[in-house]
């Protein structure tokens, strides 16, 4: 009794939800009001403390790149073959250096 069934009730998928917009609101004013201050104690911050603090925050400024993973069979090539590709990416380092 008192259980939505799925699909039935609540918000409508993807419309925003209120609490975290107004949520939202109130930080950004927050950090605009106080960026000042902020910007002080962040200064005032020992240089290692500085950037582990910057680390931190440039997870909400930049997107999070994932992994990616080259599937290869290394063991499948001719001997011949690795050298190509080794001597390919040397050439490839080496333009790159210039």
């Amino acid at each position: 009794m008192g259980q939505f069934q799925k699909g039935e009730g609540g918000r409508p998928k993807g419309s925003p939800n209120k609490n975290t917009n107004e949520l939202r609101e109130w930080i950004n004013g927050f950090l605009h009001e106080n960026k000042g201050m902020i910007h002080q104690d962040f200064m005032s911050l020992e240089p290692k403390d500085r950037i582990m603090m910057f680390e931190k925050l440039l997870k909400y400024a930049l997107p999070v790149l994932q992994a990616v993973q080259i599937e290869s069979e290394f063991d499948s090539l001719t001997d011949a073959q690795l050298e190509h590709i080794i001597d390919q990416l040397k050439k490839s380092c080496n333009e790159l250096d210039q």
